[in-house]
């Protein structure tokens, strides 16, 4: 062998040895997830679990218990909520990670109350679905045979002592205790979990226990990287200076480096050389980007995102490595002075934002079966509708990790919560205590998400104390009681929470509640956010939605059914499919009163149903044609007003609710309809005082130009009264009329019920607008029987279908039977006469069952006569 060779071969052994010294000393992890069973406490059967998950779905896969979101079946498992639970699993460990110096296990989540023992030792207790918890188990592992159980205790029996030894009961509007059992025992305000868990005006009461994220055991030798944070300290299109916070544990005192690399340009941005102590250090490095492609929200430009990785080197070598991938923009809440009140806009790079969106619940009561694919839908179709910004409202839970990845990606900003909503707490002590610690897991989490744009510290709590009558009630019960939870709310909300925020995520807007205008809980519409609820719970006719003012609109909304294919899901039997019945009354947490909302809203505004399958279907263009309405009115009113986030984009089980989808994902007509509402570009018609305006809204950065048409159609399809024609030019990022006309020359002597107004702008681009408009109530319009021609061809994924009719023909809705797993590009929309509409329909089905299953309605068929 010559010398060239042997040079070779060892450069080559010398390659591999280091790959292989390297790669050892990483840190190693081992996810639990295999093996476990489960048995109720007093019990003495074992059956098979799944890990991560709950209580409830394990009883289910076991045949246990029945789907407890079909028909009644919620009312049969409240028991399974007062039973305590054992899990169980054994597992090896391999000999790489046993080797390691510092081993922790890691429950990424436990609900709630949890006891865990290892080899037979506790290791740690848990009181917080929403906190991480980690033992130190070096001592206790061994290669083989290693058991692991998880003791959880009913929350109910851990909260009902501490319920009982309170002189006064705190107010927890949506805990539906008599459902559970419990009568007025409303002991969920105890309980640091999922408040929705104890039942919603939504949603089911359904009380989980479980084990509801990863559990790993975590392995590492002299040093880790325990938290890396990128503080984003000033942020413009020709630089960005990021502060750069490592957190790096350590064994002993020891020389290490740590670099910040910039895998996408492919350069370190950074590097230092340190002395780590023992114990938990923080390396602090910055670093200075210039002309950084910036993240821009859905609609605005691209949501670039870099890849980051943050390095630990001890001797030369790579020790540990985390990645990251971050999205470089300034983004702030511009709250000051102005001639109305004071502003209440988001800025991003520089740039007033207008907030679209909707408020975010959990997609499922079983928070476990929330899949990627879920989680995926769910976001892509906020982006579908236009919208820049959900609200994870606050009696949810801290989503995980993938949900705000995705909104990462696709340029969805994040109105973040705290867990506390529409309730009063115990906030003092060891409960307060929890919180803050709670608040810290979460804040270090998230806080390198692009898409994070303000922490909240509660849902409704300072507008319930205030304005619902709470503060009066517990006044008069006694005053004593009323400084007590005024000052443990203080506590909670004006001190642990934004102390948290400032010193976790500094630079980050913390709100105290939502809605805001001041301490006291004023309702000023000329300051902070607001919750309209005037025509849904107040009963004022949906024209209200086009007089009332905000700054920022964070809640509002409507009610609807889901579409009657959904509702043969969980209520097959045709004696379920009427309002009253005992089923349906039971996926309508609202109860009577919002089914008698929906009814009279019908009769007042619309007309009455022929059917039940109609009713759902009017429900929902009700629905729809209230959201246009409000989600026009606040976009034609910027800059006043900036933000528009309706009530609510999901359902965590098969109801009639304010979700514009429905549990299956199903779009509503009111996210059809949400589409065109929250565009780029926005053409809104609006009477006022017998003058029909036209408004152009404009989301865009730029001003741009095009061709306005208003035409007046007749129904009957007899042909057009009026119609003009204008170049104009919409400004940007702002709110113009650009035409206005009396409605009296509109109609050129016809009836406001004999015909529509239909406005259509076409862009500089070719990009078309629409939108149509009524002149008088729905039910007062004289639509004709509308008889729609359909025509359908194959196309890739599904089939291409044109829809024509001679009259208008309006809310044109399509739906195939019994076939949930389809989608539809378009819907509930309206026709013109003789002008054809082509839909894509994506779904497996055949030809020929695809013609039979396709049904064709419109408003015409689905009243009275």
């Amino acid at each position: 062998m010559n010398t060239k060779v042997k040079t070779r071969t060892w450069i080559a052994l010398l390659n591999l040895l280091f790959l292989f010294t390297t790669v050892n000393a990483q840190p190693v992890r081992q996810y639990l997830h295999e093996g476990w069973n489960f048995r109720q406490a007093r019990g003495t059967n074992w059956y098979e679990a799944t890990v991560p998950g709950t209580v409830h779905t394990d009883l289910m896969d076991n045949k246990l218990i029945d789907d407890p979101f079909y028909r009644l079946n919620e009312r049969g498992v409240q028991w399974v909520d007062k039973e305590d639970w054992i899990y169980r699993t054994t597992f090896e460990v391999t000999p790489e990670l046993l080797a390691k110096k510092n081993i922790v296990l890691h429950f990424e989540g436990l609900d709630t109350y949890a006891d865990v023992t290892l080899n037979g030792k506790k290791i740690l207790s848990a009181d917080n679905m929403f906190c991480e918890w980690q033992a130190d188990v070096r001592s206790l592992l061994k290669e083989h045979g290693n058991e692991l159980q998880v003791y959880l205790h009913s929350p109910i029996k851990i909260a009902m002592p501490k319920w009982e030894t309170v002189p006064f009961q705190y107010r927890s509007s949506n805990d539906q205790s008599e459902n559970g059992g419990l009568l007025n025992r409303k002991v969920g305000v105890f309980v640091r979990k999922a408040g929705y868990h104890f039942g919603w005006d939504w949603g089911p009461r359904l009380v989980t226990s479980g084990i509801w994220r990863s559990v790993s055991l975590e392995a590492w030798d002299e040093a880790r990287i325990n938290d890396v944070f990128y503080n984003q300290q000033s942020v413009t299109a020709q630089q960005a200076v990021v502060d750069v916070t490592v957190e790096v544990l350590a064994d002993e005192e020891i020389e290490a480096k740590v670099a910040v690399i910039n895998h996408t340009d492919n350069r370190t941005e950074c590097q230092k050389l340190i002395r780590l102590n023992k114990g938990l250090n923080k390396v602090p490095v910055s670093f200075t980007m210039k002309n950084p492609r910036l993240w821009w929200t859905n609609g605005l430009g691209e949501p670039f995102l870099y890849n980051f990785a943050t390095t630990l080197e001890l001797d030369g070598k790579q020790i540990d490595i985390t990645e990251e991938k971050l999205g470089i923009r300034s983004l702030k809440v511009i709250t000051a002075p102005d001639k109305y009140g004071e502003s209440f806009y988001f800025e991003l790079n520089g740039k007033p934002l207008f907030a679209k969106g909707a408020n975010y619940i959990p997609c499922d009561n079983f928070l476990t079966r929330v899949t990627d694919s879920i989680y995926e839908k769910t976001i892509r179709d906020a982006v579908s509708a236009n919208m820049n910004m959900l609200r994870v409202w606050g009696g949810g839970v801290y989503e995980k990790d993938i949900f705000y990845d995705l909104c990462d990606k696709y340029g969805i900003l994040i109105w973040q919560d705290f867990m506390f909503a529409c309730s009063v707490f115990p906030a003092e002590g060891e409960l307060l205590e929890n919180i803050r610690r709670e608040a810290i897991d979460n804040v270090r989490r998230l806080r390198n998400h692009s898409c994070i744009a303000l922490w909240c510290g509660n849902n409704e709590c300072l507008d319930a104390w205030f304005n619902w009558n709470w503060k009066n009630t517990y006044d008069k019960q006694n005053p004593a009681y009323s400084d007590i939870i005024w000052k443990q709310f203080k506590d909670q909300y004006f001190v642990t929470l934004p102390a948290v925020v400032e010193e976790f995520h500094p630079g980050a807007c913390y709100r105290k509640s939502s809605p805001y205008s001041d301490d006291k809980g004023t309702r000023n519409h000329t300051v902070g956010d607001m919750h309209y609820w005037e025509v849904w719970q107040g009963l004022k006719p949906l024209s209200e939605f086009n007089h009332e003012r905000s700054r920022f609109f964070s809640e509002y909304g409507f009610q609807s059914f889901p579409e009657f294919e959904s509702i043969k899901r969980y209520a097959p039997l045709p004696e379920d499919w009427k309002l009253t019945s005992e089923v349906m009354m039971s996926h309508q947490r609202g109860g009577t009163a919002a089914n008698k909302r929906i009814n009279d809203f019908l009769l007042s505004e619309y007309r009455q149903p022929k059917d039940f399958r109609s009713f759902t279907y009017m429900s929902q263009l009700l629905q729809a044609d209230a959201m246009k309405m409000a989600m026009e009115a606040h976009r034609r009113d910027m800059p006043y007003c900036m933000g528009s986030l309706v009530w609510q984009h999901n359902d965590c089980w098969p109801v009639a609710s304010w979700s514009s989808r429905d549990y299956y994902g199903r779009w509503k007509a009111q996210h059809y309809f949400t589409v065109k509402s929250f565009a780029d570009l926005l053409v809104s018609p609006i009477e006022k005082e017998n003058i029909l305006q036209i408004y152009m809204v404009s989301d865009r950065l730029k001003s741009t130009s095009g061709k306005l048409t208003v035409c007046v159609f007749r129904l009957d399809g007899s042909g057009v009264v009026k119609e003009f024609k204008k170049q104009i030019t919409v400004p940007a990022n702002t709110s113009t009329v650009v035409w206005k006309e009396a409605v009296d020359e509109l109609l050129n002597g016809e009836k406001k019920e004999d015909v529509v107004v239909h406005v259509f702008y076409k862009d500089k681009t070719g990009t078309e607008y629409t939108n149509n408009y009524f002149l008088a109530k729905q039910k007062d319009m004289h639509y004709a029987a509308a008889r729609i021609n359909k025509d359908f061809v194959p196309t890739e994924g599904g089939y291409e279908v044109t829809l024509s009719c001679d009259v208008f023909a309006r809310g044109v809705f399509l739906s195939l039977q019994e076939d949930i797993d389809n989608f539809i590009s378009d819907n509930y929309m309206d026709i013109l006469p003789g002008k054809p509409v082509t839909v894509k329909v994506t779904t497996e089905l055949p030809s020929l069952q695809f013609a039979e299953k396709l049904q064709v309605a419109s408003f015409s068929d689905a009243v009275e006569q």
